[in-house]
């Protein structure tokens, strides 16, 4: 925290001018003398409205104050926008954004997002699809709290609006070229007008390509290749036809390719902990080295970025390139037809998103787990939408009035072909041989079971496999026969798992604003929404090694004739598990699953607004959001070694734990409450906002090294004394009774704008939100207990959801002179306090609070005809990560594991879990030219 207040201390002057940055649209380009202060028009209510008028928080953002910040997709705006985080983590195809610290986390395809993504009216089936380039946009709005009375679909969180730049009827056009470090090149052109007196169109094209961030470097540190690249397009054709001023009809189709190597990950935490009082909370001890790394490095481990993880140097298996091939695109058609007393909008669309890559997803170079660079790994949405809205006046103005309904069909196909590497097995008996004893001379990684064949004089003249069954006694024969199977794993895995889901949404709603008096308003809006999912999956896996392990160590694990010492016990679970990682079982062959869910959900809103004034405007507001369940497209869920055969998620299917049940999730729905004011001054704006939102069946995603975990998280109002704190699965049940909200995000946002001349803008913003889980948490509405994996949750910040952030932004653009030329000195910040990127919030994950700068000078011909600027994103190249994680099978146990009260067991003496994480991205900087004719 003293970083943050250090950095924050940097902002004061800026912040002083501006207490906080909605208007980010209203910069010193819009300003005609300095003494007036235009306002944005914004859709946020479905309507056409100046900002100042709009009675709910949301930031509008124009064009050119993303040229400023460098924006060309949504993951700038958090330059601009206080209240909203977008990240990219395992794939460039995929992202999250989060609003006031509430978002879906991880990039589970079966997870809607919780903040939705519309460009031109038509949603985008998931918020990562928006960080493909955008092209010439008018403006982004930025909604924050649940939407669901307009915008089509749900969304619990808020929205991202993106409304691009429509024909005109004036031939124009705009053309630039970027070139920058990285050996980066960007250009983009647009140009439109008219076809005939009733038609216009318009075209814009954006190429980008640029080396990547992470250096790829072999044995000698000589330098492989680049990982993180860009190599995309994006083109969008428009055409506008209005016969007369009644009608008019918008077409648009659009193409975005992305064929791009990504994503690396780098090594942030090798160290090994032990406790050496177990049972007495909170002291550990680090070993010298961790034995996990030692397994590793005796297959050839590297970590070129030791030390040093911001060098980001890396080293993967040279078979298993990270590859990733994105097809985005789309035809959508609005029509607006005024009929006199009302005006009928309809928007039509169609869209098909295709990503597939493959990589060496251990994130090493040792060959423990990867998915093949054959496209034969991907996911692909095709997605129709229908929504019409009817609007108008009556009552001489007193009632404006909005009624419309929606249509989704939805079809995703997820195909995954995940398998064990050529080392996997070497390296999973290697582990479990180093779990019981770390002495390295009873490993030979080259020998079945990883075991010593080799007498040794530091063993007594025995071997490490003589050595290591006489320390197991009488136990030996079944282990040595189970590490030995373990080496027969490699290679193993999906032969193309294969998930459907066709979703239908249906939604009539109405959004009203009765205006009571001259100065008071009524908004009231409602929705209902009826939500279909058809779900089915097959599997076809040759790990033919798992049920064979599974049927071998079930005597020794189920009390039965021949039951294992209690110590032991762990052991045998370990070595099945590492068998059957992520449930890759033959097991699964033949299974095909089927399920269907059904949701009906009533939402609204209703908002109380006053403007006393024309200059300001007070408001309050009530918003019950929704966001529907659905399954989790990933068949680790199936068969979780650590739910036992009677845990209640365990029900159906083949055996007590290959039903549908552990896939599915439930509806997350929020309850809203917010008050603020906006004023709109000649040179002065400020909005300020206090909200509260509760959040029951928060749907959380979670990689736990080995499996994705996919739980709805809700609160007990009893007591659960510190059962949802402990190891065990089985404990913190709630009476059905006694849920309710499992999150909660508190808070209040500051905006303004302040414009002290004719070619000076500032703004500024800050946000406080305090996005907590409550205390007492259990696993969905039903009651069930917390995930173990999930212990540290209760009472802590969600993941990603800093308390503080302040932004604020500095725009000069004199004039030179009297020849027509301007300068332009820009400047921005964005500075966050400390918070947690890994969703089990494990101590390893946490990222100090930083700042991010960005900056551009230039300088512009008469009326802005051209432009040549200098620019720098990250200007003072601030290290921080995206995403930690537990990387995938490398160790187990988090140090908060070994130290809090509960887990005193064997199985958490040790934390050896290695970590790794997706970093940000470094200091960029070049120069672009601009040409408008």
């Amino acid at each position: 925290m003293m970083r943050f207040r250090l950095l924050t201390a940097c902002a004061v002057p800026a912040f002083v001018m501006a207490l906080s940055a909605p208007a980010f649209a209203q910069d010193a380009a819009d300003q005609d003398d300095g003494s007036n202060n235009p306002e944005i028009v914004v859709t946020a209510q479905g309507r056409s409205e100046v900002l100042s008028d709009v009675p709910i928080a949301v930031s509008a953002v124009t064009a050119e104050s993303l040229e400023k910040t460098g924006a060309s997709d949504i993951r700038q705006l958090n330059q601009v926008a206080p209240s909203l985080l977008v990240s990219s983590t395992g794939s460039e195809s995929n992202g999250s954004a989060r609003i006031r610290g509430i978002g879906t986390v991880g990039d589970n395809p079966g997870l809607e997002s919780s903040v939705a993504t519309f460009i031109d009216g038509v949603y985008r089936s998931r918020s990562g699809i928006g960080l493909n380039e955008l092209g010439d946009i008018e403006r982004i709005e930025v909604l924050r709290g649940p939407q669901g009375t307009l915008f089509g679909r749900n969304a619990s969180a808020g929205l991202i609006n993106i409304v691009s730049k429509s024909p005109s009827f004036t031939f124009g056009g705009k053309a630039e070229a970027s070139y920058g470090n990285f050996n980066y090149w960007r250009g983009q052109l647009g140009i439109t007008g008219p076809l005939s007196e009733t038609v216009a169109a318009r075209i814009d094209g954006v190429y980008v390509k640029r080396d990547g961030f992470y250096e790829n470097v072999d044995a000698s540190g000589n330098v492989i290749d680049r990982v993180n690249d860009r190599d995309r397009y994006f083109v969008r054709g428009q055409l506008l036809f209005q016969p007369n001023s009644d009608l008019s009809v918008r077409l648009i189709g659009d193409y975005t390719s992305r064929s791009e190597s990504c994503c690396a990950a780098v090594y942030t935490g090798l160290d090994e902990t032990t406790d050496p009082t177990p049972g007495v909370p909170g002291d550990f001890s680090t070993a010298s080295s961790n034995r996990i790394v030692a397994v590793m490095t005796s297959l050839g481990f590297r970590n070129p970025s030791a030390g040093d993880p911001y060098s980001r140097r890396i080293a993967t298996n040279a078979n298993r390139p990270y590859t990733g091939k994105t097809t985005d695109w789309g035809l959508s058609g609005e029509i607006n037809y005024d009929f006199g007393g009302a005006t009928l909008t309809s928007i039509t669309a169609y869209r098909d998103y295709k990503a597939a890559g493959g990589g060496d997803i251990d994130y090493s170079n040792v060959d423990i787990l990867y998915r093949a660079d054959d496209g034969n790994s991907y996911r692909q949405f095709r997605t129709f939408t229908q929504e019409l809205r009817l609007q108008g006046s009556a009552f001489e103005d007193r009632l404006n009035w909005l009624i419309g309904g929606y249509y989704a069909n939805e079809k995703l196909h997820v195909r995954d072909n995940l398998k064990f590497g050529t080392q996997y097995g070497a390296f999973a008996s290697c582990r479990l041989v180093a779990t019981v004893s770390p002495n390295a001379l009873l490993r030979d990684p080259t020998q079945p079971g990883c075991l010593g064949t080799t007498p040794q004089v530091a063993l007594g003249g025995a071997t490490g496999r003589q050595a290591f069954g006489g320390a197991l006694g009488a136990a030996a024969p079944i282990f040595l026969a189970g590490l030995d199977r373990l080496s027969t794993v490699n290679s193993l895995g999906d032969n193309n798992a294969d998930y459907y889901q066709k979703s239908s949404n249906f939604a009539v709603f109405t959004h009203n604003i009765i205006k009571l008096t001259d100065t008071v308003n009524l908004t009231v809006g409602g929705r209902y929404t009826s939500e279909s999912k058809d779900f089915s999956a097959k599997f076809n896996n040759n790990n033919t090694i798992c049920p064979v392990q599974r049927a071998f160590f079930s005597p020794y694990l189920t009390g039965g004739a021949t039951p294992l010492p209690a110590s032991l016990q762990g052991l045998a679970a370990g070595v099945v598990n590492l068998t059957c990682q992520g449930n890759s079982s033959s097991s699964l062959n033949a299974l095909n699953l089927a399920d269907t869910r059904d949701e009906d959900e009533w939402t609204g809103t209703a908002v109380l607004s006053w403007k006393p004034t024309s200059r300001l405007l007070v408001y309050a507001s009530y918003s019950k959001g929704y966001k529907a369940g659905g399954f989790n497209l990933d068949r680790s869920a199936l068969g979780l070694p650590q739910y036992a055969e009677n845990d209640p998620r365990n029900v159906g299917g083949r055996g007590a734990a290959f039903g549908t049940t552990n896939l599915q999730f439930d509806a997350e729905k929020v309850n809203a409450y917010e008050i603020g004011f906006k004023y709109n001054g000649r040179r002065f704006n400020m909005n300020v906002a206090l909200f509260r939102q509760d959040f029951s069946d928060f749907q959380l995603n979670t990689f736990n090294g080995s499996v994705f975990l996919v739980q709805n998280i809700a609160g007990c109002k009893n007591d659960l004394s510190g059962a949802d704190r402990d190891p065990s699965a089985a404990t913190g049940t709630c009476p059905a009774g006694e849920i309710g909200p499992g999150v909660r995000s508190e808070g209040v946002e500051l905006e303004a704008s302040f414009y002290p001349s004719r070619n000076v803008a500032v703004n500024a913003g800050y946000t406080y939100s305090k996005t907590k889980f409550r205390n007492n948490l259990v696993g969905r509405n039903t009651g069930t207990p917390l995930d173990p994996a999930l212990f540290l949750l209760p009472g802590d910040n969600l993941s990603n959801a800093p308390e503080h952030v302040v932004t604020t932004s500095f725009s000069w653009t004199p004039d030179l002179g009297s020849s027509g030329l301007s300068a332009l000195f820009y400047i921005d910040q964005r500075t966050t306090s400390d918070y947690n990127t890994g969703s089990d919030l494990f101590p390893e994950k946490e990222q100090d609070g930083y700042t991010v700068v960005n900056g551009r000078i230039g300088i512009r011909g008469p009326e802005e005809k051209w432009a040549i600027e200098f620019w720098a994103q990250n200007l003072l190249n601030e290290d921080y990560q995206q995403v930690a994680f537990n990387s995938p099978f490398q160790g187990s146990n988090s140090r908060a594991q070994i130290t809090a009260p509960g887990f005193g067991a064997p199985s958490f003496a040790t934390a050896n879990q290695l970590f790794s994480s997706f970093l940000a991205e470094p200091r960029t900087y070049g120069i672009t030219g601009r040409f408008k004719f």
